[in-house]
């Protein structure tokens, strides 16, 4: 098993569509047996769900996600545990023991909002209601 988590600085990282880097973590037996920091090449959703693909990941872990990633993640066979925040290896010890909270019905809706030169970045804001 192979399990991706959105990562920036040691935590989940809220804005799939956006994220620069996922911490892959190699499970065998339900235990981790190493983990990496890789770059993600790219943004969006199709992208993103490809790269996952190409590295064998069967599990993301992630915050806000929109319908188009659901779809692309459901598409590649990749398991979604979505609208979860905090440090990326809890997480990973919580799923892997049964006891992550996740949204299974997270929605992104940032697209539904204008940005607007307030200083305003999407990994900053809840994209999981």
């Amino acid at each position: 098993m192979k399990i991706a988590v959105t990562y920036e600085n040691g935590n989940i990282f809220q804005h799939f569509g956006h994220t620069e880097a996922f911490k892959l973590y190699n499970i065998v037996g339900g235990e981790i047996t190493g983990s990496e920091i890789v770059m993600a090449n790219g943004s969006g959703h199709g992208a993103l769900a490809g790269f996952l693909k190409s590295n064998n990941v069967d599990t993301l872990i992630c915050g806000g996600i929109g319908g188009g990633a659901q779809n692309a993640l459901a598409e590649s066979g990749i398991k979604l545990y979505g609208g979860v925040r905090g440090n990326a290896d809890e997480a990973v010890q919580s799923l892997l023991s049964g006891g992550l909270d996740y949204n299974p019905n997270v929605k992104c809706d940032h697209h539904n909002h204008e940005h607007n030169n307030s200083g305003h970045h999407c990994g900053e804001h809840s994209c999981n209601h």
